[in-house]
């Protein structure tokens, strides 16, 4: 039995439409289920004074965006924070975010506009890491 040209052509690009529909799918998903992570992430208060001196290193993932920093606390209060990765969509600009966080000596500052996810996602990963999660 001989298969026509046409046929295996027509069963290749029905096959090609339904892998694409089917990947299509699941990034709707992805996309779906990073939007709810980042609305649905909350802060805890954090007394920075309470906090002892050292070097801590958080990260929070939420998929899309992904961030580690490494913060640095001496006599109470925050003096260094670090972004040691953040893996973004347009999200670069949420990076002057730890520069509210240290002037305010508190985790839930105002997000950066036009950055507002990544802004959460760094926000989430310096209180990780003082609270010591990871």
């Amino acid at each position: 039995m001989r298969i026509s040209r046409k046929k295996v052509i027509s069963f290749i690009i029905l096959f090609l439409f339904l892998v694409g529909l089917i990947w299509g799918a699941v990034y709707l998903k992805n996309v779906a289920d990073y939007k709810r992570a980042v609305k649905e992430t909350s802060f805890d208060e954090i007394d920075i004074a309470n906090v002892s001196d050292g070097i801590y290193i958080g990260e929070y993932d939420v998929n899309f965006i992904y961030a580690k920093v490494e913060v640095t606390v001496e006599d109470g209060k925050i003096v260094s924070i670090n972004i040691l990765e953040h893996r973004h969509e347009r999200g670069k600009a949420a990076e002057t975010v730890i520069d509210k966080i240290m002037e305010e000596q508190k985790i839930d500052v105002d997000a950066i506009s036009g950055a507002t996810n990544s802004s959460i996602v760094i926000k989430k990963a310096v209180e990780n890491a003082l609270k010591g999660e990871p």
